[in-house]
């Protein structure tokens, strides 16, 4: 009998959280320890949720392939163009402007007119879509295409696109290209692409 009620005692000792007494002065309180199966009362939400840092941290580089049309204001100098950008959203920064992390890339036009360039761009998330505006300094080789005025430019642009999967994207984006006047003329380029952004 007293056996029976030692394992008994001993079962429901594993089974719940355990106590134990802590002194602060004169005064005696119970503090509770999670039991050996403790875990399994953790609430199931609290269990599976990642910290954001962590999923930032996790994400991975995105390439970006686009194609769209040079200077479509343009009649006279307008042409097809064809580019590729490296996003590394594992190096992100937090800033007032939102996250913001580097972009690399480059674009050239059927006119041989070629644009290098790097900067950053600004995520935001917008349910199943995803806002992401960018600035990028260049330098511009003119080939047989528009005469910027300066080999030394800057890309504005807003990209507005849509989650296809958990590493792909589709989107639409538009572009600005000046020299900010640095040189003796600053016609600029206006541009739209379509992108198609896939994680690796």
């Amino acid at each position: 009998m007293k056996i029976r009620i030692f394992l008994t005692i001993l079962g429901l000792s594993l089974l719940m959280p355990n106590t134990s007494f802590t002194e602060e002065g004169e005064k005696k309180f119970f503090r509770t320890k999670p039991g050996i199966f403790g875990d399994k009362f953790k609430n199931k939400e609290n269990r599976n949720r990642v910290p954001e840092e962590l999923k930032l941290a996790s994400r991975k580089d995105g390439i970006n392939f686009y194609t769209g049309m040079f200077d479509f204001s343009d009649d006279k100098k307008r042409s097809t163009l064809f580019g590729i950008e490296h996003q590394d959203e594992s190096l992100y920064k937090n800033t007032f402007f939102g996250r913001v992390t580097p972009v690399t890339g480059m674009m050239f036009t059927t006119d041989n007119a070629a644009y290098v360039y790097t900067g950053i761009e600004a995520n935001y998330d917008l349910g199943p879509f995803k806002f992401t505006p960018s600035f990028t300094p260049g330098l511009y080789s003119q080939g047989n295409g528009k005469d910027l005025g300066h080999p030394l430019e800057f890309k504005s642009e807003v990209q507005l696109s849509m989650d296809l999967g958990e590493s792909t994207n589709f989107g639409m984006s538009y572009n600005h290209v000046s020299n900010a006047s640095l040189g003796d003329k600053n016609p600029g380029a206006n541009s739209y692409m379509f992108n198609f952004l896939k994680q690796f």
